[in-house]
């Protein structure tokens, strides 16, 4: 959530810096609602002002022994006036409140002018083996397989998921299943023990307000899986008395629960950074999404993915994203799959991010590059809606900065190595860095 306090002393660079996503800051209702609000607050302090005298010039009426009836009168009329208005009061900041709620976060100066992907900056890249003469991955010497046809031969089955819940949703068997789990407890491994994260095991269901704190409500409700509870409606706490019902979701990602975990929180100093890491499944909707992503596992319903989310101070926040793209970053050159970093453009980034960087596999079957991972800082702009803050040397509580990205997303990963280690007999070699995973298998 933007900072009011800003949007008050200098509207017009949030305009500016939102113009850079590509949203249209409606001024003139911002500034229509702040007239109103120190309307209301002018005319509170006066009458507050006017109830005070007022009580004052009855005592001295009074111990003159004159008649203090219509001024008695005026009193007694002043409460109810001032409940009037703090209504009022409520009304407007109810209403500033949920509308910032739909507006993101503010792009860091460092991030490029843009409208779409097409505007991302290349940051560097990485290739394990030799390139070609554009400087991607030199092609494989046949012609390479896509997953799916590569993953089908060994337990990847769309078929019996399809029957099961739907289409994009996977089931996996066999030594694709066991291959899939290896990477997640392999990237667990590497995020834990050599760089720091502590391991958590999150709940896979949040109430609203969790996601108010974290972002994805109000505005990406249609991308979430929302949980039915049989029997809600009737819900009694242990005294009997009936319990208020609030919405249920399934995860979309684990910085969910990471770093909602931090809600309502204030930190000690000595505390910072707090680096969290979790394998979870992910759940999202996506009603938008389709094309070529439908096919396969690129862009499904459910996927797993291990999230690392850091909470810093605001002045080791950008230092903290750089690190934590190399900790994405150590995952590939770990498994040696081709990669790129990608700086995004305002137009391109998520909405509570102010920084992004992406990190893209190559595909030898598309012959292009996919993301795999997207780290952010997302600045105050996720604090100040969960009240996350930490407590300085001197002075009073400010809010922390929380950070966020895929460490990696484990199908995705699956994807890359099924493609990049395809042989031309139509095996695939096991990258060594997960062999000891998968029981000394060297190839599938």
């Amino acid at each position: 959530m933007l900072d009011p306090q800003l949007l008050r002393k200098d509207l017009s660079s949030v305009v500016s810096a939102l113009a850079r996503r590509g949203v249209e800051f409606d001024t003139a209702r911002f500034e229509a609602l702040e007239a109103r609000r120190k309307a209301v607050q002018v005319e509170t302090e006066n009458l507050q002002a006017r109830r005070n005298a007022v009580s004052k010039l009855i005592g001295q009426m009074k111990s003159r022994g004159e008649d203090a009836s219509s001024e008695m009168q005026e009193s007694q009329a002043i409460p109810g006036k001032l409940k009037e208005l703090e209504h009022e009061l409520s009304g407007i900041q109810a209403e500033l409140h949920d509308w910032l709620m739909t507006i993101p976060n503010l792009p860091h100066t460092s991030v490029p002018t843009g409208a779409s992907s097409d505007d991302n900056v290349e940051v560097r890249r990485w290739l394990p083996g030799q390139a070609d003469a554009n400087g991607d991955p030199a092609p494989l010497a046949f012609e390479p397989l896509d997953h799916v046809t590569l993953g089908e031969r060994f337990g990847l089955d769309f078929e019996s998921a399809r029957k099961l819940a739907g289409s994009r949703f996977m089931m996996l068997r066999g030594h694709v299943a066991r291959l899939h789990r290896a990477m997640a407890q392999y990237m667990l491994d590497l995020q834990t023990e050599t760089h720091g994260y502590t391991e958590c095991y999150t709940p896979y269901i949040v109430n609203s307000s969790t996601l108010y704190g974290t972002g994805q409500l109000p505005k990406f409700k249609d991308d979430m899986f929302w949980v039915t509870k049989g029997g809600h409606d009737h819900a009694v706490d242990e005294d009997g008395n009936p319990v208020e019902h609030e919405d249920l979701y399934l995860i979309s990602t684990s910085e969910i629960t990471l770093a909602g975990s931090m809600r309502d929180t204030i930190t000690p100093l000595g505390d910072l950074p707090i680096k969290l890491t979790a394998h979870t499944p992910c759940f999202r909707s996506e009603a938008g999404s389709g094309g070529r992503d439908v096919r396969g596992m690129i862009r499904q319903h459910q996927f797993d993915k291990v999230e690392l989310v850091q909470i810093a101070h605001p002045d080791d926040s950008y230092a903290a994203l750089d690190e934590m793209v190399g900790h994405a970053e150590a995952v590939l050159q770990q498994l040696k799959v081709p990669y790129r970093v990608m700086l995004l453009c305002g137009g391109d980034m998520g909405f509570g991010a102010a920084k992004t960087y992406d990190i893209e596999v190559w595909l030898p079957a598309q012959n292009t590059w996919r993301e795999i991972s997207s780290v952010s800082n997302c600045e105050a702009f996720q604090a100040r809606r969960l009240q996350a803050r930490y407590r300085p040397e001197k002075g009073k509580p400010e809010y922390l900065h929380t950070l966020n990205g895929s460490g990696l997303a484990v199908g995705r990963a699956l994807v890359a190595v099924l493609e990049n280690y395809q042989q031309a007999d139509g095996s695939i070699v096991v990258p060594e860095v997960l062999r000891s995973y998968m029981g000394g298998l060297e190839r599938l």
